[in-house]
């Protein structure tokens, strides 16, 4: 019997993925209720850039869906500027429903993490970072908050800590300042291996 073709495998694993997110997904709908409202995670299921940001803004809850509103027209605005393809882009909160107590979203972030199995994840924000080093994710280093560039989180994830896109939308130095962080996506985008 011979090997499958590599587009074969791929479309496996992404199939699993798509299963996994989906039932990840009607979990969290689950738990949520009229006065908790569940935020899911939007992109690619098996995206190389993976966006996180602490907690869901009020059009997010309104709609259900991460980065709905101001920051995700911003986000998109900012790939399209550095020539990232919006399709290899997955973004999703810590908190997956509003005033949600950390300790119960910290496993739901670990599976979509496990889901995803993104090559750079995008942490926006403090408390998205303190978040992360809180999940004590298998075989990962801590995240520096305050560490221009390019981190390691494990031996297949590269870390990219910025500030809160939700924070950088009213100011221009605030703007600024997510630029300058955000943009390291750019270059590391392009050095990709084609699939």
């Amino acid at each position: 019997m011979s090997a499958a073709p590599t587009d074969e495998i791929y479309e496996r694993y992404l199939q699993k993925a798509i299963s996994e997110i989906n039932e990840l997904g009607d979990e969290i709908g689950r738990a949520g209720d009229e006065l908790r409202v569940p935020v899911l995670g939007s992109g690619h299921p098996l995206a190389d850039v993976f966006l996180l940001k602490y907690e869901p803004r009020p059009s997010e809850i309104q709609e259900g869906v991460a980065f709905y509103g101001r920051a995700g027209q911003a986000l998109l605005k900012s790939l399209q500027r550095l020539r990232v393809d919006p399709l290899a882009v997955y973004g999703t909160n810590c908190l997956k429903l509003a005033g949600q107590d950390p300790e119960e979203a910290r496993p739901w972030l670990v599976r979509e993490l496990h889901i995803v199995q993104p090559k750079l994840l995008v942490a926006m924000g403090e408390p998205a970072v303190a978040f992360l080093n809180a999940l004590e994710f298998p075989l990962s280093d801590p995240l520096e908050p305050n560490v221009d560039g390019l981190q390691r989180f494990t031996g297949t994830i590269e870390a990219l800590v910025i500030p809160d896109i939700d924070a950088a939308l009213d100011e221009a130095p605030a703007k600024t300042a997510f630029w300058n962080a955000f943009k390291a996506v750019g270059p590391w985008f392009a050095e990709l291996p084609p699939y």
